[in-house]
């Protein structure tokens, strides 16, 4: 879990290649120093199950970003789909980065320490996929139509975006912050089309019940 922005979020330096999408909120979660510490409870240490179950039924090729991928595991996870399939790790942790490049390879993965709202601007129309997870529950919910605009922005026309979403958070003040299916509507019914709604079988424990899968297209 990654809010991809935090009072250390360094800003492109003028001239750079970095796209500011708007001036980011302070995030009061110091995710590098959570990581240093090991303090990550959302590390179960294996891939989200409603992403392993998603991808027996409906594999996942070509390029494919998840945003606050941490430790790695669901990139790794899409990465064993095959040599058509290129999976692009962001987080704005450097221990998280490191971490996740100390684990065995499995295919075309590989990872990249950065922010997700400042993104290069070569990353625009790049992605055939966005796989989310933690990304959106980890910011600060005054940042959430930025989010939606970086993922469309990294997305070819066309393109897929995988959501887990996490409804019901236990922790009320946040990270994790909940989100109602009528907020998510409202955020992405916009630039994105639904395809596809459900409920995940199986979850983290203690998640159960609280999430809802989505798979919208880029209009």
């Amino acid at each position: 879990m990654n809010a991809n922005t935090n009072s250390a979020s360094p800003s492109g330096p003028p001239g750079s290649d970095f796209d500011r999408v708007s001036d980011p909120v302070l995030d009061p979660v110091d995710w590098e120093a959570r990581y240093q510490a090991g303090d990550t409870p959302w590390d179960e240490g294996y891939a989200a199950p409603a992403l392993t179950e998603f991808l027996t039924r409906h594999p996942i090729h070509g390029e494919i970003l998840v945003p606050g991928s941490g430790p790695g595991h669901d990139v790794r996870a899409l990465a064993m789909q095959g040599d058509t399939t290129r999976v692009t790790g962001l987080d704005l942790s450097d221990t998280a980065i490191a971490i996740a490049r100390s684990q065995a390879h499995v295919g075309g993965e590989h990872y990249e320490q950065g922010n997700l709202f400042e993104l290069p601007k070569s990353w625009n129309g790049r992605f055939d996929w966005v796989f989310e997870h933690t990304c959106f529950c980890a910011i600060p919910p005054t940042l959430r139509e930025d989010y939606v605009k970086a993922i469309g922005a990294v997305l070819k026309p066309g393109g897929h975006f995988f959501a887990i979403f996490y409804l019901n958070p236990a922790a009320h003040s946040g990270p994790p912050h909940g989100v109602t299916l009528e907020e998510i509507t409202k955020l992405f019914n916009s630039d994105f089309e639904l395809l596809e709604e459900w409920l995940p079988t199986e979850a983290f424990e203690g998640r159960e019940g609280s999430e809802i899968c989505q798979l919208w297209r880029k209009c």
